[in-house]
């Protein structure tokens, strides 16, 4: 019963992606999720195409994307003035001191992390974390070699 078992399991282990415990439909995701995955994909690829090939950045993109939005309400909202209409419903749009508080609070703790932990590598106290670091620069800097940054960071990003 357990060379069946184990057989079973090496074949199934055929067919997972490096070994994992998921199979690659899992990890792509089933029914919806597969649905979601693929438009992940095609967002990312026509991103891709966007910035990359057409020359576009994404500073320009945004501002072009904004340009775009606050001239539609404008003219929107001189043709509901001209037209005795209501004007866009646009709504109250505030950030609370809360908010910005924890947020603050939030980056704060994290920049406090990495700047202790970058502490201690310099002093040599954690000399493991300097070489798994020191690997990973390496390995972004000849990564980063092959290709530009934006390339690098769309498909880091999964």
């Amino acid at each position: 019963m357990d060379s069946s078992s184990s057989s079973s399991s090496s074949s199934s282990s055929n067919h997972r992606l490096f070994n994992r415990e998921r199979t690659l439909h899992q990890i792509l995701g089933e029914g919806f999720k597969k649905i979601l995955s693929v438009g992940i994909l095609v967002v990312t690829l026509a991103a891709w195409v966007v910035f990359e090939k057409s020359g576009y950045t994404l500073l320009s993109l945004v501002f072009n994307v904004l340009l775009l939005l606050i001239t539609i309400l404008f003219l929107w909202a001189t043709s509901a003035e001209i037209l005795n209409r209501p004007p866009p419903p646009l709504p109250d749009l505030q950030l609370s001191e809360e908010f910005i508080n924890e947020a603050a609070a939030f980056i704060r703790s994290r920049i406090n992390a990495l700047l202790l932990v970058s502490r201690d590598i310099c002093l040599g106290k954690d000399s493991k974390m300097f070489f798994k670091v020191a690997g990973c620069m390496w390995l972004i800097s000849v990564v980063g070699g092959w290709t530009d940054f934006l390339t690098l960071g769309y498909t880091s990003s999964f």
